[in-house]
């Protein structure tokens, strides 16, 4: 059924989102694709101590673990979130939004957050078996997996200087008589961390998802005058929408916009947010315990994993801070692929000039409705004046 304000669905804004999800299987494809090629193998040296630990048979989080944990438990957990919590709005929407609205408002929450959790991992997964392809770096364990013919050593040698230092040969990876080639191959591909970058982009995705969901920040003041309420005040205290107090006989002491003046959150809002940044922590640190890292490849691919989860976020929903961490709204149809005819552009902004005065019920901002990109399906406007 048609909502006032609210443009229906066209085909061409739909294949824009298919187009979105087909970019990110085909990253995931073009990764798992590079899983199976032979790295390149750097030359080494038998005598750097940096890889001569031993070989762990047994690692502590397995690939299948880490994909459960990092993608699967994500996937489960932000549904969960999207069915059971309210969406994440102002209370003037949720007093006047109908069932039907809140459950359409909950389908496209559960779309952006599907969709940029999947576009974190898919960046994390094409780019770390990019880069482990191309630099093969030797991992901890190296030695240990390559099983080196010591005793041929100059034949298989690159460089160094044997007559300065005794023995310091620079190989080749053909000096290892290991036959699991997957094995050796694997030996070749220390950095980045696999199992750093993608823990980062799940699980502080996580935390930014329910940061968002449960208006939990930093507080801060607003410019606003104090004879009105701060917008930018703690979303737990207003909900993350204005509010004006305004004094009674009976109550001298509450000023207007006292309701809404910063506030820390309760502790326990935290642990939903610390959980999953501590499980990423301990994914990252068995990189080190079971030898398969050195410190910078896992300082490295935390950071990759932090920037692609920070970043697929961001896409798609609004700033904790400001917005309360709601999804954007769906792009305009005229602009659906980031481009458009004269006449759709023109459409559009003339769509928008209309829409200057009005004040959308749920938590999308006005600059992002005046751009072409923040038409929410099932949220109404009203006229400015007629707002509460």
């Amino acid at each position: 059924m048609p909502v006032a304000g609210v443009p229906s669905l066209s085909g061409r804004l739909i294949a824009s989102y298919v187009l979105d999800w087909f970019i990110i299987i085909a990253l995931v494809a073009i990764g798992a694709g590079l899983w199976t090629v032979s790295p390149n193998r750097r030359p080494f040296t038998l005598t750097d101590p940096s890889i001569s630990f031993p070989f762990v048979e047994e690692e502590k989080v397995t690939n299948a673990t880490l994909f459960v944990v990092t993608v699967i438990v994500p996937l489960i957990l932000t549904f969960l979130a999207v069915i059971i919590l309210p969406p994440t709005h102002s209370p003037a929407y949720n007093a006047m939004a109908s069932k039907s609205l809140t459950w359409r408002r909950k389908i496209w929450e559960l779309h952006t957050a599907w969709l940029s959790l999947c576009l974190s991992f898919a960046l994390c997964f094409f780019f770390t078996q990019a880069m482990k392809n191309l630099f093969g770096k030797p991992r901890p364990d190296l030695l240990s997996r390559c099983d080196p013919d010591w005793e041929n050593q100059a034949d298989h040698a690159l460089g160094g200087y044997p007559q300065v230092l005794n023995g310091f040969y620079l190989v080749s990876a053909t000096i290892c008589r290991q036959t699991d080639q997957s094995k050796l191959d694997d030996g070749f591909s220390a950095f980045p961390s696999g199992h750093a970058t993608y823990s980062w982009a799940g699980m502080l995705y996580l935390t930014l998802f329910f940061a968002g969901k449960f208006g939990v920040t930093f507080p801060y003041s607003s410019r606003a005058s104090s004879n009105s309420a701060s917008p930018s005040g703690s979303n737990l205290r207003n909900g993350g929408a204005s509010q004006q107090t305004t004094t009674t006989p009976s109550d001298h002491t509450q000023t207007a916009g006292e309701s809404s003046k910063p506030a820390a959150p309760p502790l326990y809002l935290l642990l939903p947010l610390f959980i999953p940044l501590c499980v990423a922590v301990y994914i990252t640190s068995t990189r080190f315990s079971d030898f398969r890292h050195h410190p910078f490849d896992i300082i490295f691919g935390s950071l990759m994993g932090t920037a692609f989860s920070f970043l697929a976020y961001r896409l798609y929903h609004q700033p904790i801070r400001r917005g309360g961490g709601g999804s954007w709204g769906p792009r305009s149809s005229g602009r659906a692929f980031g481009f458009g005819s004269v006449a759709e552009r023109k459409r559009d902004d003339d769509v928008d000039d209309h829409r200057k005065g009005d004040v959308e019920l749920g938590n999308l901002s006005t600059e992002r409705q005046n751009n072409g990109y923040g038409n929410m399906p099932g949220v109404a406007t009203v006229p400015a004046a007629n707002a509460r």
